[in-house]
């Protein structure tokens, strides 16, 4: 007798982590490290391809793929551990990443960029870098 598989569940989706302010301030520690780690891989794999693109040898050419693959593959697994915290990587060269956050009973972004000191701003979902606001103006509560 052949052994019944059980029905397939519905996935429900996960519930996307929301920081408050002070949580992706007290995050930065190792948020910053493993930001500041996919800039200089993603630093690193630039460089690579600029030097794949020059490269005169078939043996230079082996040598620069491999240590660009290197890059991207290490690259990726420090997006994927900044995934897994909740944040959102949007630009590896500048280190900005954003943390979901609420405001007035809707979901924004908290906004940090390598360098600075803390997260100080914010913006809505769909606003970006150039539009984001200074924290004081964020009110985490309900409406």
């Amino acid at each position: 007798m052949a052994a019944q598989s059980s029905p397939s569940r519905p996935r429900t989706a996960r519930r996307r982590k929301h920081f408050s302010l002070a949580e992706a301030n007290n995050s930065l520690p190792l948020v910053s490290r493993v930001v500041r780690d996919i800039a200089e891989h993603h630093r690193a794999a630039v460089e690579m391809q600029v030097r794949l693109e020059s490269a005169i040898t078939s043996k230079q050419m082996a040598e620069f793929r491999n240590n660009l693959e290197s890059s991207l593959e290490r690259m990726q697994e420090y997006v994927d551990e900044l995934t897994k915290l909740g944040v959102e990587l949007k630009d590896p060269e500048t280190g900005l990443v954003d943390f979901p956050g609420m405001h007035q009973g809707r979901e924004v972004y908290l906004c940090w960029r390598l360098g600075e000191e803390k997260v100080e701003h914010w913006h809505e979902l769909h606003a970006g870098f150039s539009k984001r606001q200074p924290a004081s103006l964020l009110e985490e509560g309900g409406l």
